[in-house]
């Protein structure tokens, strides 16, 4: 199967069919409580241009050190830097099928009224200083530790430093609307991973055994893998809470009015 066989086929057509619900939406009024639609699909983008410039560097990082490895035959040969111009596609049309399901989500799922919101700023500290003690614990694993740590040292490496702030801004917000960010993280980080085996069966893509833990679900499906695309989903579904919902641009605002000093 070659590289854009396998995105047109899963990640495409998800996309195509979110779309034509998101449609069927609009024109019956569904509302989207607590949150701005109006700023959805701006939001969306925004992700999708944070994903270019964000994963560009880490990306090319994995396939020039051949933690990642394509066949040959399975993809057009296009790179930019060392990167299969498909692998730039997929991290695109991820950012906007995960955005997709989210505006699915929060149309659909009972959630909690902004005016129920509580603030907890010892769940802002604690899970902040949790993600702080874990993004140490895997920077040190990927720096020193042997060469089956690299790839997932190197996820958590790459992915935390910008969930922390996420949590220092809003960690009561998004436990809020636990709900919602659950099932965006959880659905599509299970449908990418499983789809992964069909790409890895496939040989559209290949992970380095020798820079891996050796944990592989269902015999061919590395752990690392399935930790990649529930963190990428983690950095979409955090971003569009916060970003979208009117108690996130409640607490922006008024830490603008502060000159934004202090935390949020």
């Amino acid at each position: 199967m070659t590289y854009f066989a396998f995105l047109a086929y899963f990640v495409i057509i998800p996309i195509l069919v979110l779309l034509v619900i998101t449609w069927l939406d609009k024109r019956a009024n569904r509302p989207t409580p607590g949150f701005d639609a109006r700023k959805i699909p701006l939001i969306i983008a925004a992700h999708v241009l944070i994903a270019l410039i964000y994963t560009t560097p880490w990306d090319n990082y994995l396939v020039a050190t051949g933690v990642w490895y394509y066949n040959p035959e399975l993809v057009t040969g296009i790179t930019i830097g060392y990167v299969p111009i498909e692998e730039y596609t997929f991290f695109i049309i991820e950012t906007i099928m995960v955005g997709l399901w989210w505006w699915f989500l929060a149309r659909r799922l009972s959630l909690p009224a902004p005016q129920t919101f509580q603030r907890d700023r010892k769940l802002v500290y604690w899970s902040t200083g949790i993600l702080m003690a874990a993004w140490a614990f895997f920077t040190i694993q990927f720096f020193f530790a042997g060469d089956e740590w690299n790839y997932l040292g190197i996820i958590f490496f790459w992915a935390l430093p910008p969930i922390i702030p996420q949590f220092l801004f809003g960690a009561d917000i998004l436990w809020h609307y636990r709900k919602l960010v659950f099932w965006t993280i959880f659905v599509p980080g299970l449908y990418l991973s499983l789809m992964d085996i069909v790409a890895l069966n496939a040989t559209t893509w290949q992970i380095s055994k020798d820079q891996t833990l050796g944990i592989n679900f269902f015999g061919i499906l590395p752990i690392e893998e399935v930790a990649f695309f529930f963190i990428t989903c983690v950095l979409i579904g955090f971003g569009m809470t916060l970003m979208l919902s009117n108690l996130g641009w409640e607490r922006f605002n008024a830490w603008k009015v502060r000159g934004f000093k202090g935390l949020p």
